[in-house]
């Protein structure tokens, strides 16, 4: 193996593997006297895999929903989540769709 060929094999192993990072959920151990529950909320949201390799809004899509979610209710967090997921697939494409959903909490000014 040459030189631009390690150099080449070398890229293509730190974009492969940065390119399949996401961004994590963030939940919180509230104490119940840390909020108020607004209501329960859900919210959907879809990435894809274009020909199995190229993602699409695939790797934020949790994080997607659950802000969604909390947004709809004018919350700041969420507690008692649950996460499902469903997937479809098209002849160059795989699409999953996430839905999370939960109690919606809004935080008191606790000091």
């Amino acid at each position: 193996m040459n030189y631009t060929s390690k150099i080449s094999a070398s890229l293509l192993l730190v974009l492969a593997i940065s390119g399949c990072t996401g961004t994590p959920m963030k939940t919180s151990q509230l104490e119940s006297s840390q909020y108020t529950v607004i209501g329960h909320s859900e919210a959907k949201a879809t990435g894809l895999l274009l020909f199995g390799v190229i993602p699409i809004q695939q790797n934020n899509r949790f994080v997607r929903a659950q802000n969604d979610a909390i947004q709809s209710k004018g919350g700041d967090a969420m507690i008692n989540t649950q996460v499902q997921e469903n997937w479809f697939w098209a002849w160059v494409l795989t699409g999953y769709t996430t839905t999370v959903s939960g109690d919606v909490v809004k935080l008191k000014n606790v000091q």
